[in-house]
């Protein structure tokens, strides 16, 4: 289905059909504050700080890849009939100023990442990093926007959304220390990287890793295949720097990275959870069983 048919379905169903209002955000508790997460990984944030106190509805859920996310029509009913759209901005959701304008939504738009100091791609010097919660301080600058958000919208529930942020805020502090603490365990001249595409360069900014590389050579994962030069290009670099391991996504074809493993003759790793989260009961279930997790898997594969 070409783009535009699909956005004219969008349109076609918000206007005519806004009396089935609930295709995901619930009918029950109708004063609660109706709120959309563009991300699994905001959603997150948005249920610690406001446990049941809203009704949510995450946009691109588990194992979902943002960068190539293709909105339906029940997302611009729900957006239609939200109060507050909370979404990480740095240029992720693309997708998301037509499917606001599709949809007629009045909510708020919040950017949770706003506070953050962004990266920009070495090799772009105009291209802005969207992956800022990949350092688990700028999770805590998430938190704090999106409770001060839900207490401008919600007063009557100030304090549980304070106290609720203050605990989740504590415990991202302990991630981030513990975070260090493991990563000290690993040597300097072993932290080095190279994943599908170039989603973790926050992290190694905060904690002392160097990127090598990425298999797709881009931001985004609906960049083309990487051309045999550019292939070749990166198996030299990783001989060069003598890395240990390539590792995968949770959300993103594994072919190329497991074929460019067994070019260069590095072990594959486990896949990471990096642009989103894994479904209940996986180990990236959380963010912060997620960052958790992934650290796990450098210590494994990368000593």
């Amino acid at each position: 289905m070409s783009r535009l048919r699909r956005w004219l379905d969008i349109r076609k169903v918000v206007l005519g059909g806004l009396f089935i209002f609930g295709l995901g955000l619930p009918h029950a508790h109708a004063d609660k504050i109706k709120a959309i997460a563009t991300i699994s990984i905001v959603g997150d944030v948005v249920k610690n700080v406001a446990g049941e106190a809203v009704n949510l509805v995450i946009l691109v859920g588990p194992d979902g890849d943002a960068h190539e996310y293709e909105p339906t029509p029940a997302d611009s009913v729900n957006l239609a009939h939200a109060d507050v759209i909370f979404e990480n901005g740095l240029h992720l959701e693309h997708w998301l100023d037509k499917l606001y304008a599709a949809s007629g939504s009045k909510a708020r738009r919040v950017v949770v990442s706003q506070g953050v100091s962004p990266r920009i791609f070495e090799d772009n010097s105009s291209e802005t990093d969207p992956h800022a919660w990949q350092d688990v301080t700028n999770v805590i600058l998430y938190t704090q926007n999106v409770r001060d958000t839900l207490i401008a919208l919600d007063p009557a529930h100030k304090d549980k959304y304070t106290t609720n942020a203050a605990d989740y805020i504590a415990q991202l502090q302990s991630l981030d220390a513990w975070v260090q603490a493991q990563v000290a365990l690993i040597p300097i001249d072993k932290r080095k990287l190279v994943t599908n595409h170039d989603a973790l360069g926050y992290f190694a900014r905060r904690y002392g890793f160097k990127i090598i590389g990425a298999v797709i050579p881009s931001a985004t994962t609906e960049a083309a295949d990487p051309s045999a030069k550019e292939t070749a290009d990166l198996l030299n670099i990783i001989k060069a720097n003598g890395v240990h391991a390539i590792f995968s996504e949770n959300m993103a074809n594994p072919k190329l990275a497991q074929t460019l493993s067994k070019e260069a003759g590095v072990q594959i790793g486990p896949e990471l959870y990096t642009d989103a989260l894994g479904p209940v009961g996986s180990n990236g279930e959380t963010y912060l069983k997620m960052i958790k997790y992934n650290v796990g898997v450098f210590q494994k594969y990368l000593q």
